[in-house]
């Protein structure tokens, strides 16, 4: 065993034990879908006095954090979302009105001087949707604790003045439960001016007292002390609150005044609430996925590459705890999606090794008197670039969903992100060291038959045999694809695209009946309970899904009780809120995120390869991207979140199999210059179509298990993926180089330099062999 071997193999070995350490001694951080809880959102709203920028918002979200404290919710989570948003996340919350009643108020403390008794009482909404009535000043006429009305001047000073307040039983006094506030220094002052006025009226007159008013409502309005000296005021920077509070009451008032006003108003734009029901037949059925998934997966690379084939599962083993065990580690949250992502990483994980084996299987073939080991050295020296460029490019797209995405889709692409490096260190450390050790052992030379890369395998034999000419008419195959992306468009035009709630904006809310409900009965109560706008469907199992345009939580528990006169008792286990801003937000970023794809995805193709390979990369990618909507289009499957995250990762797929093809382009196309290139871009076709079918195929095992095991909540997610990966399986060869020699036709662009190898220097060859130059590869 050399030197390097044993180094892969102390380093994978180390990283093994400490991802079973940490899958032993850690738990999995679950996200609302899989644990049950609350999610909101929050959008701030610009106010009188601030406006909705990073620094307001930040403070905003300080206060809440404060607030939600108090609910005693296990580990709440609370994160900015661009500049004015707010991402409130409640596991286990099941029932968001008491969350919603704490975190949705605005808590606005003020300091009113009185200007005496008003002249109604009748309590109206002011158009912050808040009772206070009117009166002729600058203030609000509110009713004070005993009922009457009082008109008051203009805030004098407000919570943002408070340093501290705290909530005591005030046993000698006889006041009960209080609230002690401490005012900052320049607040203090303005305190001390307020009661020094209000100090020059008479004793009784309600003009000498001082209203503390919070979120329009007069909490206390205590008068200033007789001893209080006109315009002399009070000279501490302190005062109590006393207004009959039992002691919760009185916690919860200091809490609110000490976490502050929210300096900016907000208002909840989404909302979900998802039954733990859910959540764990989502972590059931991903589990069944992913193990039938893997299993089929790794008896496929067992039969196909026999010994070595069997190694590399070994390697997708240590690939899925690596991968659980830095998940967990890095305190990602698990998604449904990131689950989806996870399971879907198993299957691209074979990727890497089917590049190096279908590589080793190459130099084998044409040099039958290599060494097995030196062959399989070469096949992973010689897949290097093409196993570095396809995973950058599918980084990218992770990246890409990271940063642009929200929400599960932002799980989605770090879940991706981590399987990514994570299949590149078990296929390139972990398996190259089992494969190695096995390469150099008696067994294994003498009898090469059950290694799996003796011999060209079944596909290449039988292309080589046939020999056919793909290339020969790049512009038919454009004009195939041409025409499907016609089909597509026109199911675009002709069928339109079901977005999803979260691209529309409305509330989405699923139920569970005792007794089975069909969808006209359920339509029939719902327009007698007044919602006859309600579009009703089926959810699986029996439930019932209604979609609507704005509905609050009263609305949402009269709906559910029309429900239960026909289904008897009705739980509700899941309830999406989305505001049409959120849903305007999500198809901007959408084709932002397309755009950016396909400029970040050109730019470094063209700077990798040449611009002409850049530009048929992309247009397969576009190509890809454009089939697979008008795909859904014409199945009528809704378009959402989730789809936006497997469009996205179909691009990275889509780019990934085109760069392999290319980088074989270029080894050949450099090696043989004055060869016409089509004849170029034929042999790199055949050469590489073994490996596309074989990759193809272990993602299909992972997609088909998703689809048929993963539940309603991955069909659409796995159908997508399955439809994306066939296209992009067919674009990457019949789209991308097609177009590209249809543009090298016409470009002046010298063929590519060969590559000089390490061992020479000014034209002369060293005695030592570099094993990445094994002559041509035809």
């Amino acid at each position: 065993m050399t030197r390097a071997t044993t180094v892969r193999a102390v380093l994978a070995a180390a990283v093994l034990l400490v991802s079973v350490l940490i899958t032993l001694t850690m738990s999995p951080r679950l996200g609302l879908d899989l644990q049950g809880g609350t999610r909101m959102v929050l959008q701030a709203k610009d106010s009188d006095t601030a406006k909705a920028d990073r620094d307001s918002t930040d403070r905003t979200l300080e206060v809440l954090r404060q607030r939600i404290d108090s609910l005693g919710v296990a580990e709440p989570t609370l994160t900015r979302s661009g500049e004015d948003r707010i991402i409130v996340e409640l596991p286990d919350v099941q029932d968001p009105r008491k969350a919603a009643e704490v975190i949705g108020r605005t808590a606005q403390l003020g300091f009113h001087a009185v200007q005496g008794q008003g002249t109604r009482t009748e309590e109206k909404p002011g158009a912050s949707g808040k009772q206070g009535g009117e009166n002729s000043g600058n203030g609000p006429t509110l009713p004070d604790e005993q009922g009457r009305a009082l008109d008051l001047g203009p805030a004098r000073l407000s919570g943002a003045g408070v340093k501290d307040a705290t909530a005591a039983f005030d046993a000698q006094q006889g006041a009960g439960w209080t609230v002690s506030l401490d005012f900052h220094k320049a607040a203090g002052r303005d305190w001390t001016r307020l009661t020094g006025e209000a100090a020059c009226h008479p004793v009784q007159d309600d003009r000498r007292r001082v209203a503390i008013v919070l979120d329009q409502q007069i909490i206390s309005s205590p008068q200033v002390s007789p001893s209080v000296a006109c315009n002399a005021g009070l000279p501490s920077g302190s005062t109590q609150i006393t207004g009959s509070f039992s002691a919760d009451e009185a916690r919860e008032l200091a809490l609110l005044i000490k976490g502050g006003a929210l300096p900016l108003p907000v208002e909840i734009v989404e909302q979900r609430t998802v039954g733990p029901t859910l959540g764990a037949a989502a972590i059931d059925a991903s589990a069944r996925a992913a193990l039938i998934g893997a299993a089929a997966t790794a008896l496929f690379i067992t039969v196909v590459y026999r010994l070595f084939g069997a190694l590399a599962a070994v390697a997708l083993a240590a690939y899925g705890l690596i991968s659980y065990a830095a998940l967990v580690a890095l305190g990602v949250t698990l998604t449904l999606p990131g689950l989806a992502g996870f399971v879907l990483a198993i299957g691209m994980a074979v990727d890497a090794n089917v590049l190096v084996f279908e590589r080793a299987r190459e130099e084998h073939t044409q040099h039958p008197g290599r060494s097995l080991r030196s062959s399989l050295t070469a096949g992973f020296r010689g897949a290097w670039s093409a196993v570095a460029d396809s995973n950058v490019t599918t980084l990218i797209a992770a990246g890409l969903l990271f940063f642009l995405g929200s929400g599960p889709v932002k799980g989605f692409g770090v879940t991706l992100a981590i399987g990514v490096l994570a299949s590149m260190f078990s296929a390139l450390v972990i398996a190259r060291a089992l494969t190695e050790i096995a390469a150099g052992s008696r067994f294994v030379g003498d009898y090469r038959g059950v290694n799996g890369i003796s011999g060209p395998g079944r596909v290449r034999t039988w292309l080589n045999r046939r020999d056919p000419q793909l290339m020969r008419s790049p512009r038919r195959w454009l004009l195939i694809s041409s025409a499907l992306v016609a089909v597509a468009v026109l199911g675009i035009f002709v069928r339109g695209v079901n977005l999803g709630v979260e691209f529309t904006g409305g509330r989405l809310v699923e139920y569970s009946t005792s007794r089975p409900v069909d969808v006209e009965q359920a339509r029939t109560a719902l327009a007698g309970a007044g919602f006859g706008d309600a579009e009703v469907t089926t959810a699986g199992a029996g439930d019932i899904s209604v979609r609507t345009g704005k509905l609050d939580n009263d609305g949402e528990h009269a709906l559910r009780a029309a429900l239960a006169e026909e289904g008897g008792k009705t739980t509700k286990v899941r309830d999406e809120l989305i505001g049409p801003s959120l849903g305007d937000e999500l198809r901007r970023n959408a084709l932002i995120a397309l755009g950016i794809a396909v400029l970040v995805q050109l730019a470094y193709l063209a700077i990798r390869f040449r611009w002409t390979f850049a530009v048929g990369s992309v247009a397969a990618l576009v190509h890809d991207v454009i089939v697979l909507v008008g795909a859904f289009a014409w199945l009528g499957r809704t378009v959402d979140g989730i789809f936006l995250a497997a469009l996205l990762t179909v691009i990275g797929y889509s780019v990934n199999d085109s760069v392999v093809v290319f980088d074989r382009v270029r080894e050949l196309w450099a090696k043989a210059r004055r060869q016409p290139v089509a004849e170029v871009a034929n042999r790199a076709v055949i050469q590489t179509v073994p490996r596309t079918l074989n990759t193809g195929m272990g993602a299909l095992f992972i997609l088909t298990a998703l689809a048929v095991l993963g539940g309603d909540s991955l069909a659409d997610f796995a159908l997508a993926l399955l439809i994306g990966i066939c296209v992009g399986t067919y674009s990457s060869v019949m789209t991308a180089v097609p177009a590209a020699l249809v543009l090298e036709r016409s470009s002046k662009a010298p063929p590519p330099a060969r590559k000089r190898a390490p061992g020479r220097r000014s034209g002369t060859r060293t005695a030592r062999r570099d094993p990445l130059d094994n002559g041509a590869r035809v």
